[in-house]
Order: structure tokens, then C-alpha cells, then sequence
């Protein structure tokens, strides 16, 4: 009987904690706010962690608070931006669209090798097993990291061994930006179109070992831009974007045609010119 009375105390104890519990529960509970719901349905759903919160649910309670703004999703745009604005019964102040650059046009053609890599098809794995094949210890890889990191399949590889991103399909969502080792992809505006497709801090006799199509720091675009846009900080010629007004000129001063136009050119096909000697 003695262990009959303990089971039925048991019960009794877990059943008045439990009605306590449900009770106090109700009693404490925060009430979400609905526009949380109502956002959440207008978002993607792509949870790419672009907009720099956890997913969509964390980015969409986050607008709510006041922490993110109603433009804050990459892949939806200005479209969604839009809807979650009138959520909100707020202005949508525009915002420019960002998309991946791959600063880097080392090909298989200009940039000069080791050897023949036959590893794992990781860019992270070849940077940690001897720093990839490639004499340039700042240039891609090329073994696709970012291509396998992007969620909606705006990057590829070209024959030539470098990724290429196709604008109409990137959401400047920024994890092939964060996939890449060598932090070659950057995120810019359609804007900021004249980019130093080079990341080299090597000095030129080093470069020009390396690379066909590498910034040697000569320094010629920053001598003839005449916004004063462009600086030369260790070795390497760095544009800043708000003087820039897409003159062209330091496109056609470079000697090494490692500055483009993205929008004037697109993706651009790999340079031409002649590969680096070993």
C-alpha cells in the first residue's frame, strides 16, 4: 500500500506542478507581434544568411524591432522590400542592388603553376595543403568553393578555370564571399562597376612571375585619374568608389589590363595575353 500512496502522491505532485506551470505560461506570455507572421510570408524563405541575421524569421522579427531595415533581404530586392514597407507603414527608400565580383582574372592561361593539384575540389582544403598550385599566393584557386556555396546557382566555372557570376541569378546574398579563403569576391553596386580585378600585394618583378594579368603597382592609374579615385596601399592600386566616375581612363593606362568595367563588359572573358613564366 506504502508504494501505491508514493505513486499517487507522485501523480498528484506532477499534476499540480503541471497545471502550475501551464497557468503561468499563459500568465507570462508575450504575444508576438503579427507583422512578424506577415513579413515572414513575403520573405523568400531562403534563409542564405545575406541579410547577416540567422534566417528569415530572425531577420523579420529584427525589422519589427527597429534592428533591421524594411530593405534589409539581398534576394528579394527591391520587389519585396516594397511589401514589407507597406507592412510596416513606412517609406522604401531604394536601395541599390549588390552583386559578387571575383577580383581576379589569373587564369589557367596567365597564371603560372606549381604543379598539377590532383587533391580534394576545395579551395579551403588546397589553401591548407600547401597553398594551392598556383605561384600567386593571393589569386583563386579555382577548384569552386564558391560555386558549390551559392544557393541559387549564379556562379559557375569557366574553361579557363575561374568562377563567373551571372547577375540576372545573384541575390548578393554574400556566401561565396565568405566561402572563398582568399577573400577574392567582394559585394558592390551596379554602381561601382570599375573594380581592380587583382588582389596581389606582391611587388611587380614577383607579380609578373606569377601573373600575366596581376597589378604590379605602377601606379599609372592613380597618376592619370583625374578624380583622384585611386591610392596605391602596398603595392596595390585600391579604388574608392564615391570619386569614381567611370572614365575609363585608368582601364586604358593599365599595362596589365587588370582593371575593368563590369558594367560595360559583364562577367568579361578571361583576359588575353601571355601566361607567366615559372
Amino acid at each position: 500500500m506504502s508504494s501505491l500512496s508514493a505513486l499517487l502522491s507522485m501523480g498528484a505532485m506532477g499534476l499540480i506542478f503541471g497545471l502550475s506551470l501551464g497557468a503561468a505560461s499563459k500568465k507570462l506570455a508575450v504575444d508576438q507581434d503579427p507583422r512578424i507572421d506577415q513579413i515572414m510570408e513575403v520573405l523568400p524563405g531562403a534563409n542564405c544568411g545575406g541579410c547577416g541575421f540567422a534566417g528569415c524569421s530572425a531577420l523579420a522579427g529584427a525589422i519589427v524591432s527597429g534592428d533591421a531595415p524594411v530593405t534589409g533581404c539581398p534576394v528579394g530586392k527591391s520587389a519585396i522590400a516594397e511589401k514589407i514597407a507597406k507592412i510596416m507603414g513606412v517609406e522604401c527608400a531604394a536601395a541599390e542592388p549588390k552583386y559578387a565580383r571575383v577580383l581576379c582574372r589569373g587564369s589557367r592561361e596567365h597564371a603560372a603553376e606549381l604543379y598539377d593539384y590532383r587533391g580534394i575540389q576545395d579551395c579551403r582544403s588546397a589553401q591548407i595543403t600547401g597553398g594551392g598550385a598556383k605561384v600567386c599566393t593571393y589569386g583563386c584557386l579555382g577548384l569552386g568553393s564558391c560555386v558549390a556555396a551559392c544557393p541559387f546557382g549564379a556562379m559557375s566555372m569557366g574553361d579557363e578555370g575561374l568562377p563567373i557570376v551571372d547577375e540576372a541569378l545573384c541575390t548578393g546574398c554574400g556566401k561565396c564571399v565568405a566561402a572563398c579563403p582568399r577573400q577574392l569576391i567582394e559585394l558592390r553596386t551596379a554602381s561601382e562597376s570599375v573594380n581592380v580585378v587583382c588582389k596581389s600585394h606582391a611587388r611587380g618583378p614577383e607579380v609578373r612571375k606569377a601573373c600575366s594579368v596581376g597589378c604590379i603597382g605602377c601606379g599609372m592609374c592613380a597618376k592619370n585619374c583625374p578624380e583622384k579615385a585611386i591610392e596605391m596601399i602596398d603595392n596595390l592600386a585600391v579604388i574608392d568608389q564615391s570619386k569614381c566616375t567611370r572614365c575609363g581612363l585608368c582601364i586604358e593606362k593599365c599595362p596589365q589590363k587588370c582593371i575593368l568595367d563590369f558594367a560595360a563588359s559583364g562577367e568579361a572573358a578571361p583576359i588575353s595575353g601571355k601566361k607567366a613564366a615559372v
